[in-house]
């Protein structure tokens, strides 16, 4: 319970029977002021369990479905706003995978959306279905300066599993300004300049096939990033579509050589996959940074200034 400082006026009365002004003084009064229970979400969390998601819906909290066309039409979320990674990036390739470099286009397309500063975030995607959309929403969300902005785990089938949920439409215009951090972010140039650093991990997040070299999703060249290890994105979920307990989580990068004090660098091959995690590493923790232009752009890039192994 918090309490509220209100100071009376000093005011004056005529007593007539009296024949007497009377004057009180001003005097502090403390008055009891109660407020509706909260949900406690730690701003620097990326990921909320389905009933934190929920609670926030509740009380206003924007929900982004960010499934592909295909998802959203089989299993329609109502209420939810309808977005893909795609609408805040490049349009072409190599560069797909960027975003763009417009900070007021993208302000005046999350406001379009429903997107305020003050407002929570819940981004949703189909965890067995989909390519980890919703953590790359949301490592874009957190990379142009909200504060705001989660993941469910579990995805979709987490949120929804209780029940129906009355998703509240979002105000329009919404008043969000980007204000850019690069905290998570890294381009190619610095990558480039780091490798082999002591204190850096790079993490290829996709298919153990595009690793060894094969190009499936219009790569220029096969192979990965010079000391790169591999992890596929999925690896950091379990069998009941949600996140590694943070103890399997820490063991898993362990292996990698992830420790407390290791940046990490994650990449694939548009960013998406990687955006996924690197949104679950920096919630448990860790300091992470998605290299957005991925394999897209490292491949496209001059061979000798841009090497891949394929061992």
């Amino acid at each position: 319970m918090k309490t509220l400082l209100l100071t009376r006026r000093a005011f004056s009365g005529a007593i007539a029977s009296l024949g007497l002004a009377v004057a009180l003084a001003a005097a502090p009064v403390l008055v009891p002021v109660t407020h509706a229970a909260e949900t406690a979400v730690d701003a620097s969390r990326w990921v909320v369990d389905a009933a934190a998601a929920r609670s926030l819906v509740e009380k206003g909290a924007l929900v982004l479905d960010t499934r592909g066309a295909d998802l959203k039409s089989a299993e329609p979320l109502d209420g939810a706003v309808a977005v893909i990674w795609q609408d805040f990036t490049k349009p072409d390739l190599p560069n797909k995978g960027q975003l763009l470099e417009d900070d007021a286009a993208l302000s005046e397309k999350l406001r379009a959306l429903g997107v305020s500063a003050e407002v929570p975030v819940i981004a949703v995607a189909d965890t067995a279905k989909g390519w980890g959309e919703d953590g790359r929403i949301v490592w874009t969300l957190r990379t142009l300066g909200h504060k705001q902005a989660y993941l469910v785990d579990g995805g979709i089938a987490a949120l929804t599993g209780p029940g129906p949920l009355a998703i509240k439409a979002p105000a329009v215009p919404g008043s969000f300004t980007v204000a850019r951090t690069e905290a998570y972010e890294i381009k190619k140039e610095e990558l480039r300049t780091e490798i082999g650093a002591a204190n850096l991990v790079i993490l290829d997040t996709r298919e153990p096939r595009e690793y060894a070299g094969e190009t499936p999703y219009g790569e220029t060249r096969g192979g990965h990033v010079p000391g790169a290890k591999h992890i596929f994105y999925k690896d950091l979920v379990g069998a009941d579509g949600k996140i590694l307990p943070k103890d399997e989580l820490k063991a898993r990068l362990a292996s990698l050589g992830v420790k407390d004090d290791t940046q990490v660098v994650s990449y694939c091959t548009g960013g998406i996959r990687s955006g996924f995690v690197t949104a679950v590493l920096n919630d448990a923790g860790v300091k992470a940074r998605n290299y957005a232009g991925s394999m897209w752009e490292w491949s496209a890039s001059p061979e000798e200034q841009y090497p891949l192994e394929t061992n």
